[in-house]
């Protein structure tokens, strides 16, 4: 959902459209905007995962719950059609992190939780007749340097100390891993289960049509100028509802008063056209894992249930302002990089054209930590702050606003996550300094050990300030 002054129905241009919206069976020509007035009892604002996730969920527990979706331009439209198809368990603060500030007991219960979310979002999309395009492969890290293979080691070993087990984390020698991808270099690698590979477009979609089949009205074309209690503004109408859920991500910079919620910030991904059978037996991925390594500086992929690579990462600047707007100098110059690093740690993609690559913002929190939570006195509701890792937690803070909005304790409502509220970033021009300090920091930590053949000072002084240890 991305808030505006104006009321608008033609979405930004970006440098190109993501694989996913390019993909779809559907036109995205948005629908249904907003006009007038109108009250329900519930108002959500974005219609992106964390949006769609919570209307379904609210809607198959309390059918008879009048429920609005506000949009500014198309279910989507955001980092839920945008990002790298990755259903992952991850959480973007440690296990470390979560167990000093709350607990080991309550560390684990939010990473048993998101462990059981990746199968709930599989199942509630195979209930809803949802083709997501999934398969549930797991993620392999590659190790391609002895660093790197010091820091796999490094990461089992911690996970064994907090009682997780092999069918958790585990690491994989040179043989195997190379079994199933074969990288350049490659040393060993952990490997988790817990990833599904999936066609987010789609998915993000299909919630849409199963929100509208329950009779959720969702409003395109419609932006939101602020939030109160009990009331959204739009340029369309007012939205008075008894509860109100700030779905906005990466775009709530937008709204009125919180500039400074979160950092808006740009991945970058590619994609190729389907891959011949010949170069996937050089690859590998035959169980559609996702794929990363164990560097600094993020990089992910997948092979797509056609056969497509997809490959991202991070390393378009902030923008001042936290605007989430895409440069198309800025995005060229990543794109190159990407194209450059995925042939070098895949040879067997030298020469091959990637002709999708596009980008999408995601939200940071000042201390990398996502949360979800409800105010009862309010009436408000937010969940955010996901770092990159929101296809899964998403589902997860659907279920929970559920269970806050309805007034239920349950299980979901005493994570860790639930009610966190991060301090605020700092104002220009330090946001903007800090922000991209930080990402020339992983970059330089990464030619910091390719030079010296030892673990990063620069990226272990930058890991408290960015969710780590």
């Amino acid at each position: 959902m991305t808030p505006s002054n104006a009321a608008g129905t033609l979405a930004p241009s970006h440098p190109r459209r993501s694989l996913w919206l390019a993909t779809l069976d559907e036109p995205l020509a948005p629908s249904d905007p907003l006009t007038g007035d109108t009250e329900a009892d519930v108002a959500i604002v974005g219609a992106g995962f964390t949006g769609l996730w919570t209307a379904l969920y609210l809607a198959r527990a309390r059918p008879d719950l009048r429920i609005v979706v506000l949009e500014r331009y198309h279910a989507g439209f955001g980092a839920s059609g945008r990002n790298g198809g990755w259903a992952s368990a991850l959480f973007p603060s440690s296990f470390s992190t979560l167990a000093r500030e709350h607990g080991p007991e309550a560390a684990m219960r939010q990473h048993a939780a998101m462990r059981a979310s990746v199968d709930e979002l599989l199942r509630v999309a195979a209930e809803e007749g949802i083709d997501a395009g999934a398969a549930k492969g797991g993620t392999i890290v590659l190790a391609r340097t002895p660093v790197q293979l010091a820091r796999a080691r490094a990461e089992v070993e911690e996970a064994r100390r907090w009682g997780r087990a092999e069918d958790d984390l585990v690491l994989l020698g040179e043989d195997d891993a190379r079994a199933r991808l074969d990288g350049a270099g490659t040393l060993g690698a952990t490997y988790t289960p817990d990833c599904a590979a999936i066609h987010p477009g789609r998915l993000v979609r299909g919630l849409l049509a199963a929100v509208r089949r329950r009779g959720v009205r969702v409003h395109e074309a419609t932006a939101v100028t602020a939030i109160a209690p009990r009331r959204v503004t739009t340029p369309r109408g007012t939205v008075r509802a008894r509860h109100i859920v700030r779905a906005t991500e990466g775009y709530t910079p937008g709204l009125p008063g919180s500039r400074r919620a979160v950092i808006p910030v740009q991945s970058l991904v590619l994609a190729t056209e389907p891959l011949p059978a010949e170069v996937w037996e050089r690859i590998g991925l035959a169980g559609r894992e996702t794929f990363s390594d164990h560097r600094h500086l993020i990089v992910y992929g997948q092979r797509t249930a056609d056969d497509r690579l997809v490959f991202g990462g991070r390393g378009a600047p902030y923008r001042w302002g936290s605007s989430t707007a895409l440069r198309q100098r800025a995005a060229d110059r990543v794109h190159a990089a990407l194209r450059a690093t995925v042939a070098e740690m895949l040879p067997a993609l030298e020469g091959v054209p990637f002709p999708y690559a596009w980008g999408g913002a995601l939200g940071i929190a000042r201390d990398w930590h996502a949360s979800v939570g409800f105010d009862a006195r309010t009436g408000i509701g937010w969940a955010g702050g996901y770092v990159g890792d929101g296809v899964t937690t998403t589902n997860l803070a659907g279920r929970t606003l559920r269970d806050l909005i309805l007034g239920e304790d349950t299980a979901l409502t005493t994570l860790p996550w639930v009610g966190h509220r991060s301090r605020r970033w700092e104002p220009e021009p330090l946001r903007w300094a800090g922000a991209n300090a930080g990402l020339r920091a992983m970059a330089i930590a990464d030619r910091e050990e390719r030079i010296t053949g030892r673990e990063s000072l620069v990226a272990r002084a930058m890991s408290p300030l960015m969710g780590g240890h």
